[in-house]
């Protein structure tokens, strides 16, 4: 296999993102992922437009596919009490099926290379790394970046301390044909987790919700579940009840884990939910991932021209850019998260913003960015 500049594990959105930013910069870049595309994937699949000045600037303006533009947001409480608000710089909202994939082509147009396989083991020695994966391939890069998802077997190959911790969190996503107001985000609360609904491209209704494994178990299944405890939502009733699956069955995930994780770890620069999940009543991971992306290639192509003097400088930039960017966003994300995980906070809080309306915005601010502007 030839020596790479860049060898990038993950392709999804802060992997491809990556990848079209180095290779712009002329860097020869494999990007490396276990699964074959297009593939859906459990998303929110909501982007806030702050990347989209970004996007434009590698030449990955998404309008060619025809996303759904989303300009307000709703949020309820578990009994059904909700509060809408416009979004300061709005949104669309894009499947993973067709973002990614878009994303590839442009990757593999701009000169990368993709190696469908997965990654078993990272080594780094002398300067350089050493990358192993399942079909037996030997590669060798000068960098790698992280960007394999929210949890993979490489994390305890990797010895990441929250892979030995189990995650009390499943997600639950699928695709409707239905009723549902365009332009609109709407984020649900129910016991034990969070319901995301927003359209994409071709009029697609998408549903996506994270539950607490120790609610969700006491039930045989997704649509047992669904109705005893999403349908006390009277919002979610509504929605599950006047839409049709365009899946044969939901996708899931299971140990999604918000715990706290190392930005650079063995000498990879980890992007995207390998960096750090957000919780989903923050909506904007995706961009998040995107931005996380930029912040590695820049730090990347700053040590290449010589503009930072050694990796440990480079690594240290990286994860004090990273928190600039997310830091506060986390930390809300948390905060919402605990408040709306408890039936009696959620309603003052809901009774509070329906009173005082502006906060809504405020609050919005605080989990979305700036525009990136190059």
């Amino acid at each position: 296999m030839p020596v790479n500049d860049i060898i990038i594990v993950g392709g999804g959105l802060a992997g491809l993102t990556s990848a079209l930013h180095l290779l712009r910069a002329g860097l020869h870049v494999t990007v490396i992922e276990k699964n074959s595309f297009p593939k859906h994937k459990v998303c929110g699949e909501y982007i806030s437009n702050e990347v989209l000045p970004y996007l434009q600037w590698l030449g990955a303006d998404p309008k060619s596919l025809q996303p759904a533009s989303i300009e307000r947001v709703l949020v309820s409480t578990v009994s059904g009490d909700s509060v809408g608000a416009s979004l300061p710089l709005g949104g669309f909202g894009i499947s993973r099926y067709a973002l990614d994939h878009f994303l590839l082509q442009l990757v593999l147009a701009a000169g990368g290379i993709l190696l469908e396989d997965t990654v078993v083991d990272i080594t780094f020695t002398n300067d350089n790394f050493q990358v192993s994966t399942a079909a037996g391939h030997t590669l060798h890069a000068r960098f790698v970046i992280g960007a394999y998802g929210k949890r993979a077997a490489l994390d305890q190959q990797l010895d990441r301390g929250f892979s030995a911790q189990k995650s009390p969190w499943l997600a639950v996503k699928c695709h409707y044909k239905g009723d549902f107001p365009d332009g609109l985000v709407a984020l649900h609360n129910f016991k034990g987790g969070y319901c995301g609904v927003s359209k994409v491209e071709n009029n697609i209704i998408n549903i996506c919700y994270l539950v607490s494994y120790d609610i969700f178990k006491q039930y045989k299944h997704i649509e047992a579940h669904r109705e005893a405890v999403l349908y006390k939502n009277p919002h979610l009733k509504y929605i599950f009840t006047h839409c049709t699956p365009l899946f044969e069955r939901p996708i899931t995930i299971s140990q999604v884990s918000f715990a706290e994780k190392r930005k650079v770890d063995h000498h990879i620069l980890m992007t995207g939910d390998t960096a750090g999940l957000i919780h989903p009543l923050c909506g904007n991971g995706m961009a998040m991932a995107i931005h996380s992306a930029r912040i590695a290639s820049e730090q990347l192509l700053s040590f290449i021209s010589g503009s930072i003097t050694s990796r440990e400088a480079m690594e240290k930039g990286y994860t004090k850019a990273w928190q600039a960017a997310f830091g506060k966003r986390m930390l809300a994300g948390k905060l919402l998260s605990s408040v709306f995980r408890k039936e009696q906070l959620a309603s003052g809080m809901m009774k509070g913003l329906v009173l005082f309306p502006a906060i809504l915005p405020v609050i919005i601010r605080q989990t979305h960015g700036k525009p990136l502007n190059n």
